[in-house]
């Protein structure tokens, strides 16, 4: 993908290392001089503009980018960011960072944002995971649809612990996207079984019932079949 990151601060550098280190291309995007360090992430493209401008978007090539990160510390400019590449560049997705919780309310598809990244969601998340093992914790929402990712630390004892994916039911909206087991991260497959302290991360449509789900991982693969 080519991917145009808004803010080359810190969390805008980390982004495109792991974006580079996955084969995409990445310009960063700053309007500040000091923001300008190059040499910390030599494989991206780097421009000094200011994208909250037209003309500034338009010298990116912003028309041609996949992704627009929003990644700037200020919220303003992320939405303006976001607004701009989506209504008058066609941009097929945008990211916007979230600074200031209490403007989450606005990063939703009227200001163009897809996906809302808000750190202190994110760290209430973890949080959550680490006193909260079989539960079921929203890492974040899609604005644009509505769906959720939701996480879930397998504990010992659990009823699907020791199943093989193919002979678990999934509720209906509801899909196993990824499985983190210690450091690896694995793309579910039938025959893969899960085991105890799995996490496993689903996509929940905002049309699913989440509660069905829980009953899945608390009652085990029999909670998913018809009865006679």
């Amino acid at each position: 993908m080519k991917v145009l990151i808004a803010g080359a601060g810190s969390v805008g550098r980390s982004i495109a290392r792991d974006l580079l280190e996955h084969g995409h291309e990445v310009l960063l995007v700053d309007s500040s001089p000091a923001a300008m360090r190059v040499a910390q992430v030599a494989e991206a493209e780097w421009m000094l503009a200011d994208v909250c401008e037209m003309s500034a978007l338009r010298d990116a090539g912003v028309e041609q980018m996949d992704v627009v990160v929003a990644a700037t510390g200020d919220d303003k400019a992320n939405l303006v960011v976001s607004f701009l590449a989506k209504t008058e560049f066609g941009v097929p997705r945008t990211v916007a960072r979230v600074n200031n919780p209490r403007n989450e309310w606005m990063y939703d598809a009227q200001w163009g944002v897809d996906v809302a990244v808000s750190t202190p969601r994110i760290m209430t998340a973890m949080v959550e995971e680490a006193v909260a093992v079989g539960d079921l914790v929203r890492v974040f929402t899609f604005r644009q649809s509505g769906a959720s990712m939701v996480e879930v630390t397998l504990p010992v004892g659990s009823p699907v612990v020791g199943v093989p994916l193919r002979d678990i039911q999934w509720p209906v909206d509801i899909v196993l996207s990824c499985i983190v087991r210690g450091d690896r991260t694995i793309a579910p497959e039938p025959d893969d079984t899960l085991e105890a302290h799995d996490e496993l991360m689903f996509i929940v449509s905002s049309e699913a019932d989440p509660e069905s789900l829980e009953q899945v991982l608390r009652r085990g693969p029999a909670a998913t079949r018809p009865t006679a």
